[in-house]
């Protein structure tokens, strides 16, 4: 996949070694993908998912949707200033009156986002025609191409299947955060057959399974690839943290000098600790885990230890 001017990627993405001793001793690899760098502006695998939709879209303004710290609102709100594209963002919750928009969101409205707030109930309900129409009238984006939450649909999964394709032949076990899941559904029909990929979900519920499959057979016609997933590692739910996942996330932070997002990255790699303790790969398997995004606002990665 190629994408000229200000889209232009920095693809394949880097793969680096991660020496660390709580894998070492288990007998396995640790590689982090690093998607966080394909593009300053579209990070990680919304870069992959979000051009195939623009391509699809023909110019036309751009619609999409988030709660209100969505990474995909962000980046979307990025690629429209880049390309000159108006973008509206529908975020769950009502807006608080008179209050200032937080960080995530302020930066949207600065790349000339518009935001339209919806009620939760009426958010729950957005994939039906009568309430989508209604939605779209409401924020004056009628006629907009619609990008949906977490840009997943079958034009995503087939961009994230380049993920699975750059990986092919360097790990047994290629593991992703899973929000919509997307990204998994398209790594793993790229990566070769003795390839695994596994999501580790940030939300709980435990519904994931049955829309990955769903999206892989919008994508490719059936269920492709080996793919599992881990619904322990979630932390109360998407966007929420715990003293325990932040100390573990600065410790990977001064461990390594990656700078570790929290919402999706710290929980992947935090599973990915607890996996190989638990003894869940065989002794000699490479793990690499995708990182797909950095946090925000950005912050310096701390220095490794010596």
């Amino acid at each position: 996949m190629t994408s000229p001017g200000p889209l232009a990627p920095r693809l394949p993405s880097p793969l680096q070694e991660a020496r660390d001793p709580r894998f070492e001793r288990h007998g396995l690899r640790l590689l982090l993908k690093r998607d966080d760098l394909i593009h300053p502006h579209l990070v990680g695998n919304k870069w992959r998912k979000l051009v195939p939709n623009i391509a699809a879209a023909g110019g036309r303004p751009l619609v999409t949707f988030g709660g209100a710290y969505s990474n995909h609102l962000r980046a979307t709100a990025a690629a429209g200033r880049l390309l000159g594209l108006p973008t509206t963002g529908v975020v769950r919750g009502q807006e608080l009156a008179g209050r200032p928009l937080n960080p995530s969101l302020a930066r949207c409205a600065a790349d000339g986002m518009r935001l339209h707030f919806v009620d939760r109930s009426t958010y729950r309900r957005k994939a039906e025609p009568e309430t989508l129409a209604g939605i779209l009238r409401a924020a004056g984006a009628e006629g907009a191409y619609v990008v949906p939450e977490g840009g997943s649909n079958a034009e995503a999964v087939r961009g994230c299947r380049a993920l699975g394709a750059e990986l092919r032949g360097h790990a047994e076990v290629v593991a992703v955060a899973c929000g919509t899941g997307g990204t998994l559904a398209g790594l793993a029909a790229g990566l070769a057959a003795d390839g695994r990929a596994l999501g580790i979900p940030v939300l709980k519920g435990g519904f994931l399974e049955a829309g990955i499959q769903t999206l892989q057979e919008r994508a490719f016609g059936a269920r492709t690839g080996v793919w599992s997933l881990d619904d322990r590692f979630h932390f109360g739910g998407y966007a929420r943290t715990t003293p325990e996942l932040e100390a573990f996330a600065r410790d990977f932070e001064q461990r390594h000098a990656l700078p570790v997002e929290r919402l999706y990255v710290a929980k992947l790699l935090y599973g990915l600790v607890t996996l190989a303790e638990e003894g869940a790969f065989a002794r000699g398997s490479t793990i690499a885990a995708v990182v797909t995004g950095r946090p925000f606002p950005e912050s310096p990665p701390a220095a490794p230890e010596r």
